[in-house]
């Protein structure tokens, strides 16, 4: 996809909302309310994985300059590192927890639709037929090219971003410092505390990745991605930061714990009651624009491995955009199924599980993605032991924060996690067996 002409390739601003609009999508509407049990520590778990995360952040804005113009992001990375069968497992891995991610952001959608029309949180039917006729309405976009999804990304990136800056902004004003007393509201000890709220945020923060996937669709990749990275980086940290603050200083901890719309009784009480419409329209907008940078980013993974014979070819064939439509739509399909499965009473509990699972799924690519850095930055500085060093602090700092997230997902996500990984060995077997048979 490297020779796509320059107007159908990505440019810095929308691989910038591809990166913040991945990240802030509308778990984030929730936080303040999960956050709220702990007290203001919880601010300090906001800033740990903010830290951790641009270790994460930096890790990869230098692997775009290390192997630039690359479609696939962290399994380029992997593979690149530590050979096809670490790369196989995180493409596996990532791609099904795209798939039931997207799902999960359907459903956020529709959620936050039914205050402007009720009829979709008490009509079954009609709340299905909405959910796939907006992931069928994204992957249409999608399939036009990626120039197109990239501006759609940055028009509701722009969108979804105002709210939420008006609310933690004119926040600032209405706050109350007694509101953050006590700061340990939980009495569990600080390191246990932080542990648990830094796990909770983390997912917040993942998304970072999202610029070096389409990399191969990105103009002047090599400078592009690297600065996109940590610019969304930079933008959704400021937002989150900011807006717990408000959000936790105006909304007594009582209140908070028990809101399912903070940032709209925030908004209530800094703008008027009807200020309450303003965050659920963040919440649809953010949502949405979250699913069409995911949709992207489905079509992406699965392009990439295919390209290197671990993954079945009709994904990594491109219709007359540019784009790996069949591929994407065979993604889409899969989100589908998994959106029907919340529906269906008995499979509710399975779709609760199969998100649990992806939580792994998502961590592991940061861990060898940061191991892969330490080798491939090493070969490259070889002669240079000051840069070998910062290279290597970097990823270990990436790592040791990736591992750490690891633990806090909890031992129960650990294990069923890495079964469902394994999972995906039979179909590395065959498609390896099927590569190498193609060669002899």
């Amino acid at each position: 996809m490297a020779d796509q002409n320059t107007s159908n390739k990505l440019g810095l601003w929308t691989s910038t909302s591809l990166v913040v609009g991945n990240m802030i999508g509308s778990g984030v509407f929730l936080m303040p309310a999960a956050m709220a049990a702990f007290g203001g520590i919880g601010l300090l778990g906001w800033l740990f994985s903010a830290i951790g995360s641009f270790f994460l952040a930096k890790v990869f804005s230098n692997l775009s300059k290390l192997i630039p113009n690359k479609t696939g992001g962290p399994y380029v990375y992997t593979r690149a590192g530590f050979g096809d069968f670490a790369g196989f497992l995180v493409a596996w891995g990532y791609w099904i927890a795209n798939c039931g991610a997207n799902a999960a952001i359907v459903i956020s959608f529709i959620s936050a639709m039914s205050v402007f029309f009720p009829f979709m949180a008490t009509n079954t039917a009609a709340a299905i037929t909405i959910g796939l006729a907006s992931i069928w309405l994204i992957t249409g976009i999608n399939s036009l090219g990626v120039a197109l999804s990239g501006r759609f990304q940055l028009v509701t990136t722009i969108l979804k971003l105002l709210p939420l800056v008006l609310i933690s902004v004119g926040g600032l004003f209405f706050i109350k410092t007694q509101n953050f007393h006590p700061f340990n509201l939980s009495g569990k000890p600080i390191f246990s505390v932080i542990t648990i709220t830094a796990t909770m945020t983390m997912f917040a923060f993942v998304g970072i990745e999202s610029a070096t996937i389409p990399a191969g669709s990105t103009e002047h990749s090599e400078k592009t991605v690297s600065r996109a990275t940590m610019l969304g980086m930079l933008i959704s940290t400021i937002v989150y930061i900011l807006g717990s603050i408000s959000i936790m200083g105006i909304i007594p901890a009582a209140q908070l714990q028990q809101s399912a719309t903070p940032y709209a009784d925030a908004a209530a009480i800094i703008y008027g009651p009807a200020a309450r419409y303003l965050a659920s329209v963040g919440v649809a907008i953010a949502a949405f624009g979250a699913l069409n940078g995911w949709t992207l980013i489905q079509g992406q993974v699965p392009y990439a491995v295919a390209k290197d014979k671990l993954f079945p070819g009709v994904f990594g064939r491109l219709n007359k955009k540019g784009v790996p439509g069949i591929g994407m739509a065979i993604s889409s399909g899969m989100t589908s199924l998994l959106l029907l499965m919340n529906f269906t009473k008995g499979l509710v509990e399975q779709f609760k599980f199969l998100l649990l699972l992806a939580t792994l799924s998502i961590l592991i690519p940061y861990l060898l993605s940061a191991g892969a850095y330490i080798i491939l930055g090493t070969k490259k500085h070889a002669l240079h032991k000051a840069s070998r060093v910062s290279v290597v602090v970097l990823g270990l700092l990436a790592f040791v924060y990736s591992l750490w997230e690891i633990y806090g997902s909890g031992a129960e996500t650990v294990y069923y996690g890495f079964l469902f990984l394994m999972a995906g060995v039979p179909f590395y077997i065959w498609l390896s067996y099927k590569k190498h048979r193609a060669e002899e």
